[in-house]
């Protein structure tokens, strides 16, 4: 069983290539994490900046620091990262391509006990509408390694949705960071998901394989720009599930029904599953996902609803 998060996994890749690179640095919001001690005690003044609970202004540095050539890593609580700094972002990094890594940790329920102002469901759409950003979403320690290197050789600017649940690893790495995405299975019906939600969907797959029932399930981990051997890959299948932690306006099954639209692809999006709209809710994750019919009993029973 893996103990480490995938914060810390992230963290100390960016910390061996950081050693290497005196170019590299590290600006965050207030942030604690084993994973950060050592770039305080190494880097501090030199190559780690903490701005305290000022994301706008942390964006504006790194942006400052970027166009002198620095490869900037910035870090926050997720939806403080991305809602509360979107214009900053949006400016600075987007339309002026500065290339900046934006890292927030704790998107969807993540932060299940502390209610309205840490839950993150609508970061993807907010986003993706960000010109020349990245998205990246790991659904484990393995990818979120890869992607911390892939984020540091970027041109353009980046933004990263780590969980901050621990995560089993999951197989089936090989190529995928250069797709975008990893395949498990095959059949008729593929589960389309990304980060933590992966986990359901393979649940989700364990189920129906006891029945007889094959179904793939597809781990996006680069939700933009979507490569096009994914495009290719759905277009094996007949139906398609996307499967999210997130509103379901502008989500990942919205940009599965877009390239689908888009593109002409011979595949129909039978149904997507997220949350309707933005819910106020305190407690477990779990409770949390239940009551939003997200967790893996609701979601064998909206596909059922089709596939027998």
């Amino acid at each position: 069983m893996n103990n480490k998060s995938m914060r810390d996994t992230f963290w100390d890749r960016i910390y061996g290539l950081a050693k290497r690179d005196k170019n590299l640095v590290l600006i965050d919001a207030d942030m604690g994490a084993p994973s950060l001690d050592k770039f305080r005690i190494d880097f501090n003044g030199r190559q780690y900046f903490s701005t305290g609970i000022a994301e706008q202004s942390m964006i504006a540095l790194a942006s400052g620091l970027a166009k002198e050539g620095k490869k900037v890593f910035t870090y926050a609580i997720a939806p403080f990262i991305t809602s509360r700094c979107h214009e900053f972002t949006k400016l600075n990094c987007g339309l002026m391509k500065i290339p900046i890594n934006l890292v927030g940790v704790g998107p969807g329920f993540s932060y299940d006990d502390s209610g309205p102002t840490h839950h993150l469901t609508e970061d993807i759409s907010i986003m993706r509408a960000i010109p020349n950003l990245e998205i990246y979403c790991p659904s484990d320690n393995p990818a979120a390694e890869a992607l911390a290197e892939k984020m540091y050789y970027s041109k353009n600017p980046t933004y990263i949705r780590l969980d901050r649940e621990i995560l089993p690893d999951l197989s089936g790495r090989d190529e995928s960071l250069v797709r975008g995405f990893r395949e498990f299975g095959k059949g008729d019906l593929a589960i389309v998901s990304t980060g933590n939600m992966v986990h359901t969907a393979l649940e989700a797959k364990t189920h129906y394989s006891g029945k007889g029932i094959q179904i793939g399930v597809i781990d996006l981990h680069q939700l933009k720009p979507l490569s096009k051997e994914f495009k290719k890959n759905i277009s094996q299948y007949k139906n398609l599930v996307s499967l999210e932690e997130h509103i379901l306006d502008g989500g990942l099954g919205s940009i599965i029904a877009e390239t689908i639209v888009d593109n002409d692809l011979p595949v129909k999006l039978k149904k997507r599953i997220g949350l309707s709209d933005y819910i106020y809710a305190y407690g477990g994750r779990e409770n949390i996902q239940k009551s939003c019919g997200i967790d893996t009993s609701s979601v064998i029973n909206k596909i059922d609803e089709f596939i027998n």
